[in-house]
């Protein structure tokens, strides 16, 4: 009896010690499997989020690089205009990748719109047209275009953090639901076992005489008593052997525990960083959070965001400097290569990397009492230091850029200035000029002929000097003018009146003008006389470079919502390498130069003013020895009423 009742205990805790050593695999897969989870779900949003700061990121580089080239028409500002509109569009398909979220899609939806408002109604026309483009009504709606991207960029943010909280908190409930779960599950198996423990010595040890007493009865006790201590001291090795196996889950639990806490640590110094605010206030809390998760001592940090600007901070206030040579030591590492300080008693630093402007900086953490550094805690200090450096680096390039836009605005500002300031000086002794000269040739009786064609020279000069001045005038932003009021106007019947204006000059020249009169009205809000302006400007280009017995056609319409006026020539062409500048005021082209053609090359840039004010864009297509093609679209009027189409510019004055 004796033996059976032993037998059959010691199966039964071999079956309880084998489900054990089952339920702690479970969990180790389970747990492992649930943390593996988390770190995927954290990384995938985390990828999201720098993914929405990329697209924000680079498409700060296109504005710059846009707003760049308007103020200085020089097209090396393209370059990141370029790279940041591809870069912005793959980053936008990544994030819409990486969320799954619908709040999350309905506001990338909406930043993806955005952004291409801000492309298509804005960079692609600036772009396009090859030119600096000055004009502050289109440099506002470039502003509040990019406006609207910086806050649906904000929103998706805010939409990623939200899941990223949501499904960190459902992580983490899973994972705690699992651990109170396995460890409900492991302390009933122990209390099982505990309980066992004690029956079987209640039964086995306490009526042990009785036992004998009656296997001497029944002739067996000798063997049976040999067999119950034996018995016994198996019973407690399986014991020990679930209480081994109980403090060894235990570890492993708290070392998911703290693998945890340091994932939470890395967002929690990454969300400091992006939080505004000063530098050294950030630098401050940054130090106080990694100097209470390390138990450090100590905390030194030191970085650079612009020259002349550093920050330095340590923790606590109290804590002394660390020596010159010692900074000097660690910021000559390898930047982001967390190594042990030979001079401070438990130290642990990192180098973070400067530029070509800026000095490197360092991160160092003195822990005295406990001076071993393990290779988990010099990770997680290598990986913290990588997201200071990202920070730092995304501030160096923000203050960069508004320091390149704000010289840029001065540069321009003072070419204004002095425009103005030319123009207005010119104006007076042009006045005195002008009038002398024609009282002379009023009364030139007494005149002989050389002096006769020396004022006539001058009185040319001097009227050619004026129109130059009043182009400069009409370039000028932030000159006065007076400006009629935006009506109707028939772009159609104003290019035939300027057409046949400027026939009896192209006739003299020996050219052929026509114009494709099967052409419909094509009615347009503006100034008629500036329309008219822009119109002759590019008429009188061609027949001035166009050789004798050359061919010059117009064309006026409207399809598709816009009015289009075409001028084509087989004139000389323009180069290759002077289209981009071809709208810049006082750009010529080389032949042109060469040919010794006049000009004061502001004509065209006369045009891009006119049309860019009417909302509408000039384009160019030009070969060299092979002619031009200039083309103006603007958006077209949907309907027009009787009692508004009356003549308007040219047409209606030659009426």
């Amino acid at each position: 009896m004796l033996r059976s009742m032993t037998a059959r205990v010691r199966a039964a805790i071999s079956v309880l010690l084998v489900l054990f050593l089952a339920l702690v695999l479970v969990q180790l897969v389970v747990g492992e499997r649930l943390q593996a989870a988390q770190q995927q779900h954290t990384e995938r949003l985390g990828d999201a989020r720098t993914a929405n700061r990329a697209v924000l990121q680079n498409m700060t580089d296109a504005e710059t690089g846009v707003r760049g080239f308007q103020l200085t028409g020089d097209r090396e500002y393209l370059g990141p205009y370029e790279s940041g509109k591809v870069a912005a569009f793959v980053a936008f398909d990544r994030v819409a990748e990486l969320s799954a979220d619908d709040e999350v899609r309905r506001w990338l939806t909406a930043e993806r719109t955005a952004a291409a408002h801000w492309l298509y109604a804005y960079a692609i026309p600036i772009v396009n047209a090859g030119v600096a483009d000055r004009n502050d009504a289109l440099a506002d709606r470039g502003k509040r275009a990019f406006d609207r991207i910086r806050l649906t960029n904000a929103y998706v943010e805010d939409a990623l953090r939200a899941e990223q909280q949501s499904v960190t908190a459902a992580d983490r409930s899973r994972i705690r639901s699992v651990q109170m779960l396995f460890g409900g599950l492991a302390i009933l198996f122990l209390a099982v076992a505990m309980v066992m423990a004690a029956v079987h010595q209640r039964h086995l040890l306490a009526p042990l005489e009785d036992i004998r007493r009656t296997l001497r009865r029944l002739a067996a006790g000798d063997r049976s008593a040999r067999a119950v201590p034996s018995g016994t001291a198996e019973l407690r090795a399986v014991i020990g052997t679930l209480n081994d196996l109980a403090a060894e889950t235990e570890r492993l639990l708290a070392a998911e525990q703290a693998r945890g806490v340091r994932h939470e640590l890395r967002q929690q110094v990454a969300t400091e960083l992006r939080r505004p605010g000063g530098a050294q206030v950030t630098a401050a809390r940054v130090a106080e959070m990694l100097g209470a998760f390390f138990g450090a001592a100590v905390v030194h940090g030191r970085v650079a965001v612009e020259p002349g600007a550093g920050v330095s901070v340590r923790w606590p206030d109290a804590a002394e400097p660390l020596a010159p040579e010692i900074v000097a030591a660690v910021q000559a590492g390898a930047p982001g290569e967390p190594a042990l300080v030979a001079d401070v008693p438990g130290g642990l630093a990192v180098a973070l990397p400067g530029d070509a402007q800026c000095p490197p900086g360092l991160l160092c953490l003195a822990r005295p009492d406990r001076p071993d550094w393990t290779d988990e805690e010099r990770r997680l200090l290598g990986t913290l230091a990588r997201e200071v450096e990202h920070a730092i680096r995304q501030q160096r390039l923000h203050i960069r850029q508004a320091r390149l836009i704000s010289e840029l605005q001065t540069l321009d500002e003072r070419k204004d200035a002095f425009v103005a300031t030319v123009t207005h000086e010119l104006r007076t002794p042009l006045t005195s000029i002008l009038g002398y000269t024609e009282m002379l040739t009023d009364d030139d009786d007494d005149l002989t002929p050389p002096q006769r064609r020396g004022l006539g020279a001058i009185l040319r000069n001097a009227l050619r000097l004026r129109d130059t001045v009043a182009d400069l005038l009409l370039l000028d932003p932030g000159a006065q003018r007076a400006g009629g009021p935006s009506v109707p106007v028939d772009l159609t019947a104003l290019t035939t009146a300027v057409v046949a204006d400027v026939a009896p000059a192209a006739r003299a020249k020996g050219l052929l003008l026509t114009l494709d009169e099967a052409a419909g009205p094509a009615w347009v809000a503006g100034e008629p006389d500036r329309l008219e302006r822009a119109v002759r400007n590019l008429l009188d280009n061609a027949v001035k470079f166009t050789p004798s017995g050359g061919r010059i056609v117009c064309r006026a319409g409207a399809e598709a919502g816009t009015a289009t006026v075409e001028i084509s020539d087989t004139g000389i062409g323009v180069p290759a390498g002077d289209l981009p500048g071809l709208f810049t005021p006082f750009h010529r082209g080389a032949n042109a130069m060469d040919q010794a053609v006049q000009g004061s090359g502001l004509g065209l840039a006369i045009v891009h003013a006119i049309v860019t004010e009417h909302d509408g864009a000039v384009a160019v297509r030009s070969v060299l020895g092979g002619g031009s093609t200039f083309t103006v679209s603007i958006p077209a009027l949907a309907e027009i009423s009787s009692a508004e189409r009356e003549p308007i510019g040219p047409s209606a004055a030659n009426q």
